[in-house]
């Protein structure tokens, strides 16, 4: 067969009604988005054993497609869950390792995430966070400037806001947070929007602004709701009984807890339900 004729059939196939070549589908990267996507909402719900499981595929796949944007994203993700199971030297090597890839590859935008994950880690794990907020508050500030994806740049205001609070600049800190709501709120992230109303209610409260809080948590109900996020109703429900009991108002405080109760022994979560009915339990003593 002559080079001639083997471009004919090249050229001919190309301009075919055949499917395209499915080489141009790239379905590891696919898979490991879906894996990192599935596996931090399910650790947001509070089910960090699964999504370590499932970020720890995440990882697996984007280590086998060689994508190294994908492995440093995994990578973070994996951290932040193994600091929720309260291993905090894991975690703190992985995101570590998440910056050292960054670095290597030169990837800006990646590195002052991984440098921000590493300095909430630090903040969160203080005994007194209040006295590194400040440096965390101005490192968060020097490189939220690299942040070009909208999530991480939300990520960002919601650790500023966090080091805010510490400070007990209560003002400063909800302000930080409603950039963080501005954002989920316009790109429909509701999950994450619920989760800083919570936020916003929890500032709030240390600023004994209670009805604000009351306020707040309400529209974290309304977004958990529309998304069936029980685990994060569960958590609201609390946290309005919290800030009635704060309040003085028993009675609602009382039902609050027993909503949350209700949900968290639905979803089989025993451990926090028996702890949220030990606050119940706190307001009849007083």
């Amino acid at each position: 067969m002559n080079i001639i004729y083997i471009l004919l059939l090249f050229f001919v196939g190309a301009c075919s009604s055949s499917p395209k070549n499915p080489g141009e589908i790239y379905n590891l990267r696919k898979q490991a988005e879906g894996q990192l996507d599935e596996g931090n909402k399910t650790a947001d719900r509070g089910s960090y054993e699964n999504a370590l499981i499932l970020l720890n595929e995440a990882k697996r796949l984007a280590i086998i497609a060689d994508d190294p944007g994908l492995r440093i994203r995994a990578g973070l993700s994996q951290a932040n869950v193994l600091f929720s199971l309260g291993q905090r030297e894991e975690a703190a090597a992985g995101w570590q390792a998440s910056l050292d890839e960054a670095e290597n590859l030169g990837d800006r935008e990646l590195i002052a995430l991984s440098r921000i994950h590493i300095v909430r880690g630090k903040m969160l794990s203080a005994a007194r966070p209040a006295d590194i907020a400040q440096s965390v508050r101005d490192e968060v500030n020097r490189e939220i400037g690299a942040l070009k994806d909208q999530l991480n740049m939300a990520f960002a205001w919601t650790v500023i806001g966090f080091a805010e609070k510490e400070l007990g600049r209560y003002g400063e800190a909800e302000a930080a947070v409603k950039r963080s709501l501005a954002i989920h709120e316009k790109d429909r992230y509701f999950e994450q929007a619920a989760y800083d109303w919570f936020f916003i209610a929890s500032i709030r409260s240390l600023a004994k602004n209670y009805e604000g809080a009351r306020q707040a948590l309400e529209a974290a109900i309304t977004l958990d709701r529309r998304i069936e996020n029980s685990w994060g109703l569960a958590a609201d429900w609390r946290a309005l009984g919290d800030i009635h009991a704060k309040a003085g108002k028993n009675e609602e405080a009382r039902r609050a807890y027993l909503r949350s109760i209700e949900i968290f022994r639905s979803l089989g979560n025993d451990d926090a339900a028996a702890e949220t009915e030990q606050r119940m339990n706190g307001i009849d003593k007083e």
